[in-house]
């Protein structure tokens, strides 16, 4: 089966907000084998959808809209569908009630254009909304599957992964099962990678293999097809253990995982607290990691120490080191580590120092970034980094380069296993 999505609404065109839903449904899509050939963004004008419909209805079986129905008017997608298919428009009862219903709780008047939500397409079936309004739909006519979904991300992923999803699987599958399952690496480009799996990628057939890299990581989605999940999972494992055979120490975590995700983790798991001096980052490595739940068993606390002076005073690095080795070294990354861990009693200390740019820092260029880790007794390692980016990206960069480097010492330390 091929897929066209077609996003509908003038802000897209406009840049106002980003098309990620068309990312989301491509990624469900693949998952059931559902090959997705194009993209299309339309304004919120009728005759300009239909043309867009048109077109898809040339190369795709099934072609999907997200966005245009809700209440207003330029909210026309169902209209305009139902007219380009000559059929009618009903109201869905369920789906009438559930808006009645919301308006009451919250002790508000509906205006009556809310009652246009209700409304469906003749004999579709109707995809419960369970976080908004507007229900969605899925139309069989002429040999082609139409469905329309809401545009709110909010809305249209929950309603794609338990309505629409299960509904296109028991179309496409016919009893099979597919079953995909990704693979995160960090440190490694995606041409040595790529090198390193050549072999798998040119003999794929079941499962097969999706390379995809995106700003200093690489994934590697793995999709099996099998009658039962369990020889899905089968057919998956030995390919995976083969990848770890070869990549495994740049592998850091598996489907939805992120390095901050998987290093509170590990953290987490072992009992680790840990804590944080930063310089360039400003507490943004702190902010990434608390953003994952349960950290605040392992994050006991941290300091800001952008001068030289909070480095002094707040840490007790010595003036002479400063003085002859600079803010931005791997001597004073080095103290700030060990100084913060000693500060908050911790088990492990981190620390960030460098130039983020535009403009370097004494004789060190723009972008050089020293980052230090001190585990337990174990002396304090550091890590240097050149980096090329804007002044925000570079500090993100790092973080994210800071969370590879906690991982990879955890896992030589022993506290996690491949």
């Amino acid at each position: 089966m091929n897929a066209e999505i077609i996003a509908v609404g003038s802000e897209l065109l406009l840049g106002q907000i980003t098309n990620t839903n068309a990312r989301f449904i491509s990624g469900q899509l693949s998952e059931l084998g559902i090959n997705v050939y194009y993209h299309t963004v339309v304004g919120d004008n009728d005759e300009r959808l239909v043309k867009a419909i048109e077109i898809a209805e040339s190369r795709a079986d099934l072609i999907i809209f997200s966005g245009g129905l809700g209440p207003t008017k330029d909210d026309l997608t169902k209209e305009t569908i139902a007219r380009h298919l000559g059929t009618l428009l009903e109201t869905d009862d369920f789906a009438m009630q559930s808006i009645e219903e919301f308006f009451a709780l919250q002790n508000r008047v509906m205006t009556e254009n809310n009652r246009k939500q209700a409304l469906v397409l003749k004999d579709c079936e109707v995809l419960v909304n369970r976080h908004g309004m507007a229900p969605g739909m899925l139309l069989e006519k002429n040999n082609r599957m139409y469905m329309l979904l809401p545009g709110p991300p909010k809305e249209l992923e929950p309603m794609f992964q338990y309505e629409a999803k299960p509904k296109l699987a028991a179309r496409v599958l016919d009893g099979a099962q597919i079953i995909s399952h990704v693979l995160r690496f960090y440190g490694i480009g995606e041409a040595e990678l790529e090198v390193k799996v050549q072999d798998l990628l040119d003999n794929q057939t079941n499962p097969t293999i999706a390379p995809l890299a995106s700003d200093g990581e690489v994934t590697l989605r793995v999709t099996a097809k099998a009658l039962s999940i369990e020889e899905a999972w089968q057919l998956i494992d030995e390919t995976k253990d083969e990848i770890i055979r070869r990549v495994g120490q740049f592998m850091y975590g598996v489907n939805d995982d992120s390095l901050s995700s998987k290093t509170a983790e590990i953290l987490i798991e072992n009992d680790l607290t840990i804590s944080a001096a930063e310089s360039l980052t400003a507490g943004l490595f702190q902010s990434e990691l608390a953003e994952n739940p349960g950290i605040s068993r392992v994050l006991v606390g941290g300091v800001v120490t952008y001068t030289e002076q909070a480095k002094r005073e707040q840490l007790g690095i010595s003036a002479d080191l400063l003085e002859k080795h600079g803010v931005v070294s791997s001597e004073c990354a080095a103290a700030m580590a060990s100084k913060v861990k000693g500060k908050f009693g911790t088990d492990i200390g981190v620390s960030l120092t460098g130039a983020a740019g535009p403009e370097g820092h004494a004789d060190q260029p723009a972008g050089t970034v020293w980052i230090g880790v001190c585990i337990g007794e174990h002396e304090p390692q550091t890590y240097q980094l050149h980096l090329t980016g804007q002044r925000n990206t570079n500090r993100l960069r790092a973080v994210k380069r800071t969370f590879a480097f906690i991982i990879q010492l955890l896992t030589e330390q022993g506290y996690r296993k491949i």
